[in-house]
Parts: C-alpha cells; structure tokens; sequence
C-alpha cells in the first residue's frame, strides 16, 4: 500500500500561546515568543508507532524536511521525497505535495495538520484520493480528522491488513482565525474530501448482528441507480454492465435485459450491444464510459476469469473513477482479507489496476478493498 506522509510543521503551534490559531508568519512568530513548540511531527509520529505491525507492507511517499522526510528517516522507514518545501514552508507546499503523491499514485494521504490544512488539501487534490488527517492543529471542526493519532494508525492497519473500511464523505471547515480572536466563532464549509471510516455493518441491513445480502442486494441496487441518475446529465455516456446476479439485478431495477454471463452495453436507456465480444467492447468503450462490475465470491477475480470479453486494452480506456465495482460486505468478508486479483494476461495492464478501490456495499456506504497485480 502507497501511503502518502504529509505534515504541516506549524499546524497547532498557536495553540499553547493562546493565540486562536496558527495562520499567518506574525502569529507563528509570536507563538514562538511565548514557548511554544512544533508538536504536528511528533502527532504524526505516533499514527506511524500505532501502525507498526504492518509497517512492511506499506511504501511511503512523502515531501521533505520538517514536512515528512525528516520524520520518516528518524523512525528508518524507507521513502521515497518527491520534493522539497520552501523555507518557511505554506500552504503552497501542502498544495504541491498532495499533488505530487497523487501523481505517484499514492492511495491514502495520511496528513498532519488541521482545517487549514485541510483546505489546502481540498484545493489540491478535490476527491481524487482518500485521505485522513491525524489531529494536530488548534482548529478541529472538520469531519476529515481520526480522534486521535492511534485511531488514524488503527485504520491504516485495517487497511494494510485488507479489512474491510468503508469509504465516506467529509466536510471542510474552517474559522476566520481573526474573527475568532474577537470572540466571533463561526465555521464555514468548503467542500468535501473522501476519507476511509471504519465501522461494522449498517444497521438498517443487519438481523441479529449480520448482513442480510439480499437487502444488501437491494440498498446497493438503488445507489447504483442514484450514481447513474447523477450523472445522466451526459446523456451520450456509454454503461457497460458485466457478468453476474449482483450486476443483474440493477438491470432488472432499471427494465434492462441483462445477460447473467456476458457484458450488455447501453446509452440514453437504450441497449446498443447485447452479450457484447471483445471486438464490439473495443469498439463501444472510451475515456467516458461508466464499467459495472461485481467477482465471484471466494474466488476474487476482478479481471480475467469470466470476463475475457473485456481484453486489457478496452480496459485501460476505462477512468479508474469510472469502474464501478458492487459486493455485499459479507461478499468481501469471504475474501478473508485477500485483496481482489487481476488476471488479463497483460501484466502491465494488471499493475496499472492494483491499488485501492472503492467497492459499493449498499446505499450512500461504500468500502476500500486492494486489486493486487500480477
């Protein structure tokens, strides 16, 4: 797992000097004049010490100096500095670095910081990739945040170990720092970023403790729905539906004739190939194209087995935002913590799918599962 270390070096240093925040050289100056002292890699550090065990099976990405290179040296963790920080660094350094690890195909973004941080992040990066914030600054209203630094340890763990950790939606928000000085308090929103969650089933699909999939079934049914309903505003947009009873299902919902072994193809509510062959799929799909897809329980085959209709090159065509994977929880539970494997025969094309993927589990609930290449 590429994890992706950022810290914010000032984040909280307002905090013990009673200064209201940390925004702003004067104020950092001044918290300096009254004792206070960086304590964000310190809060970083000890997510990283709650993770320990599964330290072998991350690689680190990070930005350099007080901003994570340093940190990740300290404690001998191999890793990768893909850039360095202006002196003092800013929020332009946040923005630059987030970027960087996106495009290092970092899959979770653990950051030190607080709403100000925050912000930059969702400057940077919008929602591209999950991250989770490891609390250390003086303004902690945003819903990006672990509770403490061990919790944020606990899900990359979870993570590393292929649990099972769904994926939500977290406000950004942040205070005027000068109007909170003047007794003002007051947050606004700016937007959302994805953060990993962890929790058990939903109580709504659960009897007695446990998923019932055919409820499951019908929650994850309407979100697919719901996804497709958003974005019919492109009514040109090609879904291609795959293989399988889960994928059916949505047909059935949406008074489509789906094949149970074989891919259908359809555009403004309207089938354009039916049991499709790799030539007509190859012909069909393009950058804009939404994939539906599900695996054989046990098995865990994304790519491969019972899909060759897809061949690796219509694949590669696909937006990794645009493959939408549906499973019950208890589909992935059967995994027993294996990640998803692909299987095309093109390893390029297997290596370039591995990483973290959001799994759809039931209505607004989704969850991060691994692809591992070849």
């Amino acid at each position: 797992m590429k994890l992706g270390i950022l810290i914010n070096p000032i984040a909280g240093l307002g905090g013990p000097a009673a200064l209201k925040g940390s925004d702003g050289v004067d104020v950092q100056v001044q918290a300096r004049a009254r004792g206070a002292t960086e304590r964000a890699g310190q809060r970083m550090g000890d997510a990283l010490t709650a993770c320990t065990g599964v330290r072998s099976r991350l690689e680190f990405v990070t930005w350099g100096g007080r901003m994570g290179g340093a940190l990740l040296q300290q404690l001998g963790l191999p890793h990768a500095v893909l850039g360095q920080p202006e002196v003092p660094s800013g929020a332009a350094d946040t923005v630059e670095a987030a970027r960087q690890m996106v495009a290092a195909r970092a899959e979770l973004i653990l950051f030190a910081g607080g709403d100000g941080t925050a912000r930059d992040l969702l400057d940077g990066i919008a929602d591209s990739i999950p991250v989770l914030g490891v609390p250390a600054g003086v303004k902690m209203h945003s819903g990006v945040f672990a509770v403490t630094p061990a919790d944020a340890g606990a899900v990359v763990t979870r993570l590393a170990n292929g649990d099972l950790v769904g994926i939500g939606q977290g406000e950004v928000r942040d205070v005027d720092e000068a109007a909170l000085r003047t007794g003002i308090v007051g947050s606004r929103y700016y937007g959302e970023l994805r953060v990993p969650v962890l929790g058990g089933f939903l109580q709504h699909t659960k009897a007695g403790g446990r998923e019932v999939e055919s409820l499951a079934l019908v929650e994850i049914v309407e979100e697919v729905v719901a996804r497709l309903e958003r974005a019919s505003a492109q009514r040109t947009t090609t879904i291609v539906f795959g293989p399988g009873s889960s994928v059916q299902a949505i047909g059935v919902r949406l008074g489509y004739s789906l094949s149970l072994l074989g891919f259908d193809v359809y555009r403004a509510g309207t089938c354009i190939a039916a049991d499709a062959d790799a030539k007509a799929l190859s012909q069909l799909i393009d950058s804009d194209t939404i994939l539906i897809m599900s695996f054989a329980r046990d098995q865990g085959i994304l790519f491969g087995r019972g899909n060759q209709q897809l061949n690796p090159a219509a694949l590669q065509r696909v937006p990794r935002t645009h493959l939408w994977v549906v499973a019950t929880r208890s589909k992935l539970a059967s995994l027993e913590g294996r990640p998803l494997r692909m299987d095309t025969g093109d390893p390029e094309c297997d290596a370039s799918w591995a990483g973290l993927i959001e799994i759809i589990t039931g209505f607004d609930d989704a969850c991060l599962h691994r692809v591992e290449g070849p």
